[in-house]
């Protein structure tokens, strides 16, 4: 390959400092040997970079093309060395942080603002998924850190988990509903009267975890809260809601909570990570949800 790292520098600072002579100096050069470089790459694609005819030499259009594409692979190059620093150090290249879907991910905005303020080159991807698939990503498909996971953490040695806090649940349907209605508390032949709207489990490995629904009822099952407050809204269907997911279609009118006779009042939420190999992201991002308020705020215990 004849266009080399050196030459695009060269390139670079001649442009940034405007003469030959300004360049060399801020690479501790000659300018001889600037300029040897440049016309050697001219010859060896047989293209012309600067026009010499003037009193200083300016970019021709090919010239400034092989300028701005040479930055980009020069940007490329410091971000490589950096990344094979920050690895050798610890850093991982790239954190999976999974987030059951009743995690409000808002929570998250200041930490992911401090961690990029360290300036690492660690990609954060965050992953969504409900009921047991939080915990299959961890033990299954390698996600770094799980947040929200609800109920039955694994017991292997590989993976470590703390309790978060608890949820509550409640049962709401719409004004419209015909349980809006009815005189509280329900019971379980009320309820399996009418459609129940259910969260369904991603998990296609580990066992699903069973929701809050009667088996004789009625269901349709949808994989994210947005679409089940939809549906919940439109009074397609009644079900169970974490409270502050449903709490502000309580507060505005667009949901009714019922008092019901059985269900499941709260889910422990957990959050659990990699024991193995885990990097210094990993660490950073399990100190700052344990030990900061921000989960304790959210979170009753």
């Amino acid at each position: 390959m004849r266009v080399n790292l050196d030459v695009l520098l060269i390139l670079d600072a001649l442009d940034k400092q405007g003469s030959f002579a300004a360049a060399a100096e801020s690479l501790y050069k000659t300018p001889a040997a600037l300029s040897y470089m440049v016309q050697k790459l001219e010859s060896d694609l047989a293209i012309q970079l600067l026009d010499r005819s003037g009193h200083r030499a300016r970019f021709t259009d090919t010239g400034k093309v092989v300028l701005e594409k040479g930055r980009v692979l020069l940007n490329a190059a410091r971000d490589l060395e950096k990344q094979a620093v920050e690895s050798a150090d610890g850093w991982e290249k790239e954190l999976t942080i999974a987030l059951d879907g009743s995690f409000p991910f808002h929570l998250l905005l200041p930490l992911i603002e401090s961690f990029y303020a360290l300036g690492k080159q660690t990609t954060l991807n965050f992953t969504h998924h409900t009921l047991a698939g939080a915990w299959e990503e961890l033990t299954h498909n390698g996600a770094n850190i799980i947040l929200g996971a609800i109920n039955e953490p694994p017991t292997s040695a590989e993976y470590a988990y703390r309790m978060l806090g608890t949820l509550d649940n409640v049962f709401v349907v719409s004004p419209g509903h015909p349980l809006a209605q009815a005189t509280e508390p329900l019971n379980g032949e009320e309820i399996c009267q009418y459609r129940a709207v259910i969260i369904g489990d991603t998990a296609r490995s580990c066992h699903p975890i069973n929701t809050n629904f009667i088996e004789e009822q009625p269901r349709m099952v949808v994989y994210d809260f947005p679409s089940k407050l939809s549906v919940l809204t439109a009074g397609l269907g009644c079900g169970f809601l974490p409270r502050h997911i449903a709490q502000p279609y309580l507060s505005s009118g667009m949901l009714v909570e019922k008092q019901v006779v059985s269900y499941r009042q709260t889910d422990v939420s957990y959050i659990g990570w990699q024991t193995r190999g885990a990097g210094l992201a990993a660490r950073w991002w399990c100190e700052q949800i344990l030990e900061g308020e921000l989960m304790h705020s959210f979170y009753q215990p």
